[in-house]
């Protein structure tokens, strides 16, 4: 269990528990535990080293040198957190990092509101609801195009000659998830009354459940859960960025959300020498993942307690890159999102997407990842 929890939460930090899981793919456990390279000096509340670290100087010096950063137990979340830990990027770059994963993501939104998570890994969305709950934070870099995880399942008796087909179909899916932003973009796409599908409320595990019954005619979540719908018989339908349906088969573009790491303003504004020695390790990673993937799999899968045919087909429906363009500033990023995350209760005012990003320091590590730049 995570040694220290937010005693109290404010109404309004009630709501980003109630999205993350959505975007995130965590598994539906509440504990949490740190990895088994979490052997770094004691450390504070906040995360950061109670032990001496260098001090900023001439030369890029780090501030900080011991500190603990946060993600999921998770492939669409922490991969290029593992890989860094596992192989010795972090510490290449001066750095003693405590990479803690814990099981449920919505925990890390209220960890970074009450000052206990410094830095992490999660989703841009979590941001935006952040920032709508003013917490002060900041993107520094995405890290994974994770839509292709968000995805709708058919069961094996469904029959569709077209996707409106799906009228009057029950799915099933969590309250609240995001999922939906694709099944709504696919509608409007495609033609299809999305006011006449059927929604059931079904935890993900629930949901392969129901779908391996014949209970309900598709289901909708995210990874490990698509995969394992579709090992149990399950049809894939299509995802934020793939559509296997009858008149619509290849790349599309129905969703977009990021995995992102984040820092609150107090620590970025003092350690950006730490941000940008962890945004080279992490560009390794990421290297790494693309390059030797089979590899990468093999170090990932017992951490992230999938074998690795599991793993390897929810890695192939990511795309793990840092490279800000287009897709991640205008998609995930956009009205469209704010809009859905707004109705969907989470916030309620659109947040420009200036307030909650600093990319100048990944632009300082890496500035041919900048392909776009916020307007």
């Amino acid at each position: 269990m995570l040694k220290s929890r937010l005693s109290l939460l404010s109404l309004s930090m009630l709501l980003v528990l109630m999205v993350f899981a959505s975007a995130c793919g965590a598994d539906e456990k509440t504990a949490s535990s740190p990895s088994a390279a979490a052997t770094a000096a004691p450390t504070t509340a906040s995360g950061a080293s109670t032990a001496p670290s260098p001090s900023t100087a001439a030369g890029g010096a780090v501030e900080t040198k011991s500190f603990t950063l946060v993600g999921v137990r998770d492939a669409q979340i922490s991969s290029q957190q593992i890989i860094a830990d596992k192989l010795g990027y972090f510490k290449e770059a001066g750095l003693e990092v405590t990479s803690q994963l814990i099981e449920s993501g919505p925990d890390i939104g209220p960890m970074v509101a009450g000052g206990s998570a410094p830095i992490s890994i999660q989703t841009n969305f979590m941001d935006i609801i952040l920032t709508s709950n003013k917490v002060k934070v900041k993107i520094v870099a995405p890290l994974a195009q994770i839509a292709g995880t968000q995805a709708v399942v058919g069961g094996k008796n469904l029959v569709l000659n077209s996707a409106k087909d799906l009228e009057g179909k029950t799915i099933g899916v969590p309250s609240g998830a995001d999922v939906v932003i694709a099944i709504n973009n696919m509608a409007k796409e495609l033609g299809v009354d999305a006011s006449k599908i059927k929604y059931v409320n079904l935890a993900p595990s629930d949901a392969v459940t129901a779908l391996q019954k014949g209970d309900i005619d598709a289901m909708a979540a995210w990874e490990p859960f698509i995969t394992k719908a579709i090992q149990g018989g399950g049809k894939f339908l299509f995802s934020g960025t793939k559509a296997e349906l009858p008149e619509k088969k290849g790349d599309v573009n129905w969703m977009s959300v990021h995995t992102t790491i984040q820092v609150t303003d107090g620590f970025l504004e003092k350690n950006p020498n730490t941000i940008k020695a962890v945004l080279g390790a992490l560009k390794k990673a990421t290297d790494y993942i693309n390059n030797n993937r089979q590899e990468a799999i093999k170090i990932l899968a017992p951490e992230l307690h999938l074998s690795e045919a599991e793993l390897t087909e929810i890695m192939n429906r990511n795309k793990y890159s840092m490279e800000v363009n287009n897709n991640y500033l205008n998609d995930s990023n956009g009205p469209a999102v704010g809009e859905y995350l707004k109705g969907a209760g989470n916030i309620k005012e659109l947040q420009d997407p200036k307030s909650y990003h600093q990319l100048g320091l990944l632009k300082e590590v890496a500035p041919d990842l900048i392909k776009a730049e916020l307007k």
